[in-house]
């Protein structure tokens, strides 16, 4: 009867024990409890869940939750359709604020057609790799390597690389996440507004006749640019023509027309860039030959 007696008391012990604890979880459930607006699941399901972090939050999860908060307004969604966006501001009583399309830009137009290679890279096929053996292997050091990291780093598929090596951005497509930025080694890629027409595609440092020596669309810092303009509009450092955005009212073609290489560009509306009238025809429809950059250059192998 005394061991009847032990275990009842046991089992009355641990059924009180486990009535205490559930009172103390509803206790705690009351007061630790974080309210949820409903709204975010709403808004959530109006979102593309691309997590691309475009709009400034870290995903899309963390946008609705700041949309429904007023933090966040839903034009910063790029890549939601407008229609879409205006059902989300429908339905959370605010204003769709007009918003400027951003674009990604590349700052080089160096293909291998008018661009020479030093020495072959031989390694992993990847821009990030040949940036740590020699910069890669390309006579400019600044110009992009075009073995497509950012083709692959792109989710939305606005990044194709040409036959000759270089990334094409479809603005169309773009949705200026910044992911092309984070993937190019040599720091090539920038998103700017689509009413920054007028635009620098390089970065070369180097000036004059040595630099025209490795790619015949380089900057060459020779200052038409920056003398047709409007004053204080370009100005050259280090030996690159350099674009105060600030005065992008002032921005006209004037100021591309008579770079002798096509280095300053002006982007339509339509998508694609022109050059000056006096920047040199590139007529080559090929890429340059292995064996005539070996005999420019005495080729080797990195």
């Amino acid at each position: 009867m005394a061991e009847w007696g032990s275990i009842a008391v046991s089992v009355g012990f641990m059924a009180g024990l486990g009535l205490l604890l559930a009172f103390l979880l509803v206790i705690a459930n009351k007061r630790l409890m974080v309210y949820e607006d409903p709204r975010i699941d709403d808004v959530e399901e109006l979102l593309p869940r691309a997590n691309c972090g475009a709009c400034g939050s870290p995903g899309c999860r963390p946008f609705a939750e700041g949309l429904v908060a007023g933090r966040f307004e839903p034009s910063q969604c790029t890549v939601n359709p407008k229609e879409t966006n205006k059902i989300i501001a429908d339905f959370l009583g605010v204003e769709l604020t007009y918003r400027e399309k951003r674009v990604a830009r590349l700052a080089c137009a160096g293909g291998r057609h008018v661009a020479y290679i030093r020495a072959s890279y031989a390694g992993l096929d990847h821009c990030r790799a040949a940036v740590l053996v020699a910069g890669g292997g390309k006579g400019c050091a600044w110009g992009c390597l075009g073995m497509g990291d950012c083709a692959v780093a792109c989710d939305f598929d606005a990044i194709k690389m040409d036959k000759f090596g270089l990334p094409l951005v479809n603005e169309e497509l773009c949705t200026a996440c910044g992911d092309c930025v984070d993937a190019c080694p040599k720091d090539l890629f920038a998103l700017h507004p689509v009413s920054h027409q007028l635009f620098v595609a390089c970065r070369n440092l180097e000036k004059g006749e040595d630099a025209e020596a490795e790619c015949e669309v380089i900057c060459t810092a020779c200052e038409r640019c920056a003398i047709d303009s409007p004053e204080g509009l370009i100005k050259i450092q280090n030996n690159l023509a350099v674009i105060d955005y600030d005065k992008n009212g002032l921005a006209s073609r004037v100021a591309i027309e008579r770079c002798p290489t096509g280095a300053i560009v002006w982007f339509n509306k339509q998508g694609g860039y022109q050059v000056g009238r006096d920047a040199k025809k590139i007529i080559r429809k090929q890429a340059l030959p292995v064996e005539r950059q070996a005999r420019h250059s005495g080729e080797k192998r990195i």
